[in-house]
């Protein structure tokens, strides 16, 4: 059983956040779902981009700062899209972190990785959001850094295909993705 910081996309706290949780739960799992943005989530991924700048990236690290506070030190940070930044940025302040699980975008910054961490990033091919020059040049410097890196790419797949409410969601690569997340963590 694994304890899981889960943080949401630019859309806020969906209801396939929640229900990834539940999944993961359900598995076994301790699992907090902080809403980073404290208001609805959006709609649009537009309407979601606007939110993160009105409140802003500081305020969005500080509330999951405070949301992984009480956890073990040794917790997953896990993230969608731009949680998964999150997820990485929090990294540097967690170096006892179990594990880096990234939905759907890169996080960490290489020179918080310690050897051996194990990570995991899920991503679209290609991703509107990542290029793959620079999802090459992450890979190589987080592998240079020592992670136990693992890369999945889903070809054909739109940038956040795990969330059926979005245009994006891809049923068989989302199923995949689960699959895979799970035998991840049942290893934490």
């Amino acid at each position: 059983m694994a304890h899981i910081l889960l943080l949401h996309s630019v859309y806020g706290l969906r209801p396939a956040v929640l229900a990834a949780a539940d999944r993961l739960r359900a598995a076994g799992h301790r699992v907090a779902t902080p809403d980073l943005y404290e208001v609805p989530a959006a709609e649009t991924v537009e309407a979601g981009f606007a939110l993160f700048e009105k409140i802003g990236q500081d305020a969005v690290l500080d509330r999951a700062r405070a949301a992984v506070a009480d956890l073990p030190a040794a917790t997953v940070l896990a993230g969608f899209s731009m949680g998964a930044g999150v997820a990485g940025a929090l990294l540097a302040e967690r170096p006892e972190a179990a594990a880096l699980l990234l939905l759907h975008g890169t996080g960490g910054d290489p020179g918080s990785v310690r050897p051996g961490l194990p990570v995991h990033l899920h991503l679209a091919d290609p991703d509107e959001y990542e290029t793959p020059d620079e999802v090459d040049e992450w890979q190589r410097a987080m592998t240079a850094a020592g992670a136990e890196l693992t890369v999945y790419r889903y070809p054909g797949a739109g940038h956040l295909f795990t969330d059926p409410g979005t245009p994006d969601h891809d049923a068989p690569a989302a199923a995949l993705t689960w699959d895979r997340v799970l035998a991840f963590l049942a290893d934490r």
